[in-house]
C-alpha cells in the first residue's frame, strides 16, 4: 500500500446555501487537490460531514470525485459506524470501482472495551473487499484504541494495512511504530503532529489543512519523508498559525472558511455545524493574505 504514503486529504463536501451538495464546487476542489500534488483523496470522513449525508448523496459525491480524478491518484472511502452489523453489510454491498482502500473509524458513542474494538474490526476484516485503514480519533469517538489493540489487529489480519492515528499522543504513535509489522503503515491524523510522527518513522498524513493548501502541505510531508527536515520545518512554521486558526472553532467550518477565502468553494455547512464567527473569519483572511 505504498501508494498511500505521503499526503492524503480528508475532503470536505461543498454545499449550496440551501444545503444541497454543490457538485461543480466538488469538481473544482478535486482538481485543486490533484493539481496541488497530494498523493491520495479520502472521501466521506468526518471532514466530509458524512454523518449528515443521505446514502444517495454519498454515492453521488463519490462518483463526482471519481469522475473528476479520472484515476490520477488513489481514492480511499470512509466506511464506519457504531453498529458493526450495518458497517459489515455496507461493505458486502460496496461497489469498489475506482477505490484503493477503506478508512474505518473506531465506533463512536458506544465506548466499547479494547476487546470490543478488536471484535468490531475483526468482523469488518472478514467481509471487507478492500484493504482497511484503522482510524483512532478519541476526541470524537469517546474512546481510545490503545497501541496494543492496534498492534494486535495489525498482526492478526493481513488486510488491515494501516492506521490513521489522531489520538494526539506521540507516545502512543511511537509505541505503534516501535512494534508494528514491517508493512503496516502509521499515518498521522493530526496536521500539527505530522512532522514529528514522520521523523519517528511514520508514513504520512490524512490532512484537513491540505484541502486549502495542498502544494505547501504536500511539500512539508514529502520533505519530511525524504529527511529534508530543514525544508519541512520551514513549511511547518509557515503554516503553523493558520493551522491553529482552522481548528479554532471546529472542523470542517474552519477549513471551509479558508476555501471560501481562496475562491475554491462556499463555506456552507450542515447543522448542527455552523460557519465560523466573523472575528475568526477576519483573522483567517488577514493571515491567508500574508501567506
Amino acid at each position: 500500500m505504498k501508494e498511500l504514503r505521503g499526503t492524503g486529504v480528508a475532503m470536505i463536501t461543498p454545499f449550496n446555501a440551501d444545503g444541497s451538495v454543490n457538485h461543480s464546487h466538488l469538481e473544482k476542489l478535486t482538481e485543486h487537490l490533484v493539481s496541488g500534488g497530494v498523493n491520495y483523496l479520502v472521501v466521506m470522513g468526518t471532514t466530509g460531514e458524512s454523518v449528515t449525508l443521505t446514502k444517495q448523496e454519498k454515492k453521488d459525491v463519490l462518483q463526482t470525485i471519481l469522475k473528476t480524478n479520472a484515476g490520477r491518484i488513489p481514492v480511499v472511502l470512509g466506511v464506519g459506524g457504531n453498529n458493526t452489523a450495518v458497517v459489515c453489510e455496507e461493505l458486502k454491498n460496496l461497489d469498489t470501482t475506482g477505490l484503493t482502500a477503506i478508512l474505518s473509524v473506531s465506533p463512536a458513542y458506544n465506548k466499547p472495551t479494547q476487546d470490543g474494538i478488536y471484535a468490531h474490526y475483526k468482523a469488518i476484516s472478514e467481509v471487507s473487499p478492500l484493504p482497511i485503514i484503522l482510524y483512532n480519533v478519541p476526541g470524537r469517538t469517546g474512546s481510545n484504541m490503545s497501541a496494543a489493540t492496534t498492534l494486535r489487529l495489525a498482526k492478526d489480519f493481513e488486510n488491515i494495512v494501516a492506521i490513521k492515528e489522531a489520538s494526539g499522543s506521540l507516545d502512543q504513535c511511537t509505541a505503534i511504530l516501535k512494534d508494528r509489522p514491517e508493512e503496516f503503515m502509521v499515518i498521522s491524523g493530526d496536521d500539527t503532529l505530522s512532522l514529528p510522527i514522520i521523523a519517528s518513522g511514520g508514513d504520512g498524513v490524512i490532512s484537513v489543512v491540505a484541502n486549502a493548501f495542498p502544494a505547501a502541505y504536500s511539500e512539508l510531508i514529502s520533505s519530511s519523508l525524504n529527511s529534508d527536515f530543514a525544508t519541512a520545518r520551514k513549511r511547518q512554521y509557515q503554516l503553523f498559525d493558520i493551522v491553529n486558526l482552522l481548528f479554532a472553532e471546529g472542523n470542517p467550518a474552519g477549513v471551509k472558511c479558508a476555501l471560501k477565502i481562496l475562491g475554491v468553494c462556499e463555506e456552507n455547512v450542515r447543522l448542527p455545524l455552523v460557519p465560523v464567527s466573523d472575528s475568526l473569519r477576519g483573522k483567517m483572511k488577514a493571515l491567508i493574505d500574508q501567506l
